[in-house]
């Protein structure tokens, strides 16, 4: 039924900001860029929508909507973060870049089967790079298991 993620869709401040952060820094292309005058219901708007591709096709989107508010505030982790895979030589080398730009750069956190490193783009979004550890991912099915007796335990315990 469902193939997999397309995209993901995000407000964004600024197109070329936002560039900037996800094809110049990240390296991720630009693979999709589009006006949007009318909406579906027929109402002038003016948009621009924009596509960012990851090695697996899927996309990460945004739209700048210059005459339609949106409150644009810093997120904790906790309440909303891209997280997006990378090989670990590269999250390193990331990391380091990130530094070198002066871009809000924190981690390196050890997750036990991954290791992450956290940036906040340019509308304020946390971005996630994390690099599995191979020996110390679990197959599949162990690793459903163990959410699901994770989340049967956190039920219990938070009715």
């Amino acid at each position: 039924m469902i193939k997999g993620l397309h995209h993901n869709a995000y407000r964004c401040r600024n197109s070329e900001e936002t560039r900037q952060f996800y094809e110049d820094f990240l390296g991720l292309p630009l693979a999709e860029a589009f006006p949007i005058l009318e909406t579906k219901t027929g109402n002038e708007t003016e948009a621009l929508h924009t596509f960012y591709r990851l090695d697996d096709g899927s996309f990460l989107a945004f739209f700048e909507v210059p005459g339609m508010p949106f409150t644009f505030k810093k997120q904790h982790d906790f309440d909303l973060h891209i997280a997006l895979e990378v090989e670990m030589e590269d999250l390193f080398f990331l990391f380091e870049k990130g530094k070198a730009q002066g871009i809000e750069t924190r981690g390196i956190s050890d997750h036990g089967f991954i290791k992450s490193i956290y940036f906040r783009d340019p509308n304020g979004y946390v971005i996630e790079l994390s690099a599995k550890i191979p020996e110390k991912t679990p197959a599949e099915d162990v690793a459903e298991r163990e959410a699901r007796e994770a989340l049967k335990e956190w039920t219990a315990a938070h009715p």
